[in-house]
């Protein structure tokens, strides 16, 4: 690898896990980070406790400075100048970057994105990829420009997605392929042995914004769509559906699923939860989900056996 690209004045700006993983092959690498930008801590969970990024938390062992504005208004603008990156790179950060700060470093400032661009430009490419059933996605960087996702590609690496990978594992995995990727890209791109590509506009697709409400389970959908949106949606949101109990509706968390595509013999309405053999299944437009961990709210989350031990009049019921 070229002195020249390691040698950059580089600031990184990120914050999730995939963010995290990027930025540590970067400083493996040698690379010269001279700051760190992420976003601010939030209060999590049920404690709401504050809690840290991944990018500040790994940041902080390795003794890089952190910043962590609320906006990129004009102060951030002057503090990111008087550093005098070379290059910015971005990866996971959540939010919008101004022309201001775009245009300070020489060799710009690149993004890593989880899709093959134009495909799936926006927050949340690796959920849409796994609700629409893709079996490819990849990883793209690209030149940033003001829009989201629009800049001149300068290299991009295609992967098979597993038929039971889950959003969590498909973003461990394409944080691997993403580093590699960058550390193939940035001295070319340095060295300027890369012509960027414009993107094709007419063939982009853009995501669909991730909400906890899109978790709801609709039983008329076909099992695949719904075993899709399990894999999407783990582990943020989840997916879940109502439980029928007495005169309440209860919300059920769905925390373990299979699936199965075809219909068994025997006929049952759509949300009917009953035993497949030594499964329990509940019935969908086509196929059915097999049940095997399930949360109660206010519970724990048991098996399926478990629960239906504890209620046996589950079985026979209709989830809504």
């Amino acid at each position: 690898m070229e002195k020249s690209a390691i040698k950059l004045r580089t600031i990184f700006m990120g914050t999730s896990e995939f963010a995290a993983e990027i930025l540590e092959a970067l400083v493996n690498a040698g690379y010269n980070i001279v700051s760190v930008y992420t976003q601010p801590d939030k209060k999590a969970g049920r404690d709401q406790e504050v809690k840290s990024s991944a990018v500040k938390i790994f940041s902080e062992k390795n003794k890089i400075n952190v910043h962590q504005p609320e906006k990129l208004d004009g102060a951030t603008v002057k503090e990111i100048a008087d550093q005098r990156p070379d290059i910015i790179i971005l990866a996971a950060y959540g939010k919008i970057i101004p022309k201001t700060i775009l245009d300070i470093p020489g060799f710009g400032a690149l993004n890593i994105h989880t899709s093959l661009l134009p495909k799936y430009r926006g927050p949340s490419p690796i959920q849409n990829s796994l609700l629409n059933g893709e079996k490819e996605t990849g990883v793209t960087v690209i030149l940033m420009d003001e829009k989201i996702d629009t800049g001149d590609i300068l290299s991009h690496k295609p992967t098979e997605i597993g038929k039971d990978e889950n959003a969590a594992e498909l973003s461990k995995k394409l944080a691997k392929v993403a580093s590699e990727l960058l550390l193939e890209t940035l001295p070319r791109w340095v060295e300027r042995k890369i012509t960027p590509q414009k993107q094709d506009d007419s063939k982009a697709t853009l995501c669909q914004l991730i909400e906890k409400a899109d978790g709801k389970i609709v039983w008329s959908d076909d099992a695949e769509s719904i075993y899709n949106r399990y894999r999407a949606f783990t582990p943020w949101p989840g997916i879940f559906t109502f439980w029928e109990k007495g005169d309440s509706l209860k919300r059920l968390k769905l925390n373990k699923i299979g699936l199965m595509k075809i219909n068994p013999e025997i006929k049952h309405h759509a949300g009917e939860v009953f035993q497949l053999g030594e499964k329990i299944g509940v019935q969908a437009g086509t196929g059915v989900i097999i049940l095997d961990e399930i949360q109660l709210e206010g519970k724990s989350s048991v098996s399926i056996d478990e629960f239906v031990n504890g209620y046996p009049d589950f079985l026979g019921s209709a989830l809504k």
